[in-house]
């Protein structure tokens, strides 16, 4: 993959670089969130490792302002531990996954290389339909009423997995295990944020509303309730 790694603290920045060419990915790599995001939109790498807490530019403006021409391409985000604010606003304005500071590398390698994975079944068909909702799993393209959607990469993958099994309920913790890979860590937070943001580019000036909420159980697409 190609990756951007916008971070003020040039040793750290450093160290993930390294690391991450060690995978086999190429990157580059930004100090201030000016720079960070002119990079990002001259040439969109594949994913961004970004850091909230930047010069120039802070890091919830930098990814706004990224969202607003370009929805492809995966946003980890850094903070510190502890900013729980920080983390959920960056959520709500794009973002794909967080990593808390500090971290272990192998983490940062294993959430930047789970992004990197597209999220599939064996044999899952290519068109996915639940009434007028359609997801192309191929071009990865989604349309209501014929009405092409923008959907960032997580929420794609959010919402193709609840419409490979329409009217299913998916729990908050499985949806952690089969969108973010992660079977040891349990955000409920997380899934309800992105469930919120689908909500608002899939049901918005739509009827009837296709993501339900099953109390106590979790969310499904389906036709009706």
């Amino acid at each position: 993959m190609r990756i951007l790694v916008i971070e003020d603290e040039a040793q750290l920045a450093g160290h993930i670089a390294r690391a991450l060419l060690r995978r086999g990915h190429l990157v580059t790599t930004q100090h201030d969130g000016a720079e960070g995001l002119k990079a990002a939109l001259g040439e969109p790498p594949d994913l961004i490792v970004l850091d909230l807490n930047l010069p120039g530019l802070d890091g919830l403006s930098v990814l706004a302002r990224l969202r607003q021409v370009n929805g492809s391409t995966r946003v980890l985000i850094l903070t510190a531990r502890g900013e729980v604010g920080h983390r959920v606003k960056g959520l709500q304005a794009g973002g794909d996954d967080y990593l808390a500071k500090p971290f272990a590398m192998d983490e940062l390698i294993a959430r930047v290389e789970a992004l990197g994975r597209r999220v599939s079944t064996p044999n899952a068909a290519d068109l996915l339909k639940v009434a007028d909702l359609q997801l192309d799993v191929h071009h990865r393209r989604v349309t209501r009423a014929g009405r092409v959607i923008a959907l960032s990469p997580r929420e794609f993958d959010v919402l193709q997995v609840l419409m490979q099994e329409p009217g299913r309920p998916f729990s908050r913790t499985e949806l952690c295990e089969r969108v973010w890979q992660r079977d040891h860590e349990y955000d409920t937070r997380t899934v309800e944020i992105f469930i919120a943001r689908l909500r608002k580019k899939v049901d918005a000036g739509f009827t009837p509303a296709l993501i339900l909420t099953f109390r106590g159980v979790g969310y499904a697409v389906c036709a009706s309730s």
